[in-house]
């Protein structure tokens, strides 16, 4: 554990770290590229209670049931390696689309 989570005085303040990483998709339409954000909270979040939390920038299955895709872990890792299944998992139908 880095020194940074001792800064903390109250669990309520929320004091997180950010990590940034991007993923490709490879859709028939062109590529599209997700920018994924995991905050890493000194302690747990009220309702949790893990550390790590995996976000991406933009939903998919758009036109069934869209979804944002996401994932709560012990590590980077592992709520990473969630958050990057369902972008994997799930089409994407929306029209942020890059050249190839």
């Amino acid at each position: 554990m880095s020194d940074w989570v001792h800064i903390q005085a109250d669990s309520a303040e929320q004091l997180m770290q950010l990590h940034h990483f991007s993923i490709v998709k490879q859709t028939a339409g062109g590529n599209v590229t997700f920018a994924i954000t995991v905050k890493e909270f000194a302690v747990p979040p009220p309702g949790q209670r893990v550390r790590f939390y995996a976000e991406a920038d933009k939903a998919v299955n758009q036109k069934t049931a869209s979804v944002v895709p996401c994932g709560w872990g012990t590590s980077i890792f592992s709520a990473l390696g969630d958050c990057v299944r369902l972008i994997r998992q799930f089409p994407y139908e929306g029209e942020e689309r890059t050249g190839s």
